[in-house]
């Protein structure tokens, strides 16, 4: 299973969005810290779920986190996150 597969899986199973595009966005910085051959280096995520209603923007992106968990994360370079309920 890839990086972006795992990333939308387990935002999928931890808060059942209704709106959820994960971006593989490695190529745009090859040349650039933390590319690595392959891809799979530097992500954006939009996600959308009710979860996040009422919740501050460090809450969400802390959520997330957790979501995906330290084995992914540390596995990532670069993570833009663009969360919404």
């Amino acid at each position: 299973m890839t990086v972006t597969e795992t990333i939308r899986d387990r935002l999928q199973a931890a808060f059942a969005p209704h709106a959820l595009d994960v971006v593989d966005d490695s190529e745009r910085h090859r040349g650039h810290a933390g590319y690595q051959d392959g891809g799979e280096s530097h992500f954006n995520v939009r996600i959308r779920a009710a979860a996040f209603e009422g919740q501050s923007r460090i809450a969400r992106h802390r959520a997330v986190h957790d979501a995906l968990g330290k084995d992914l994360v540390s596995r990532i370079h670069a993570l833009s996150l663009d969360i919404d309920s």
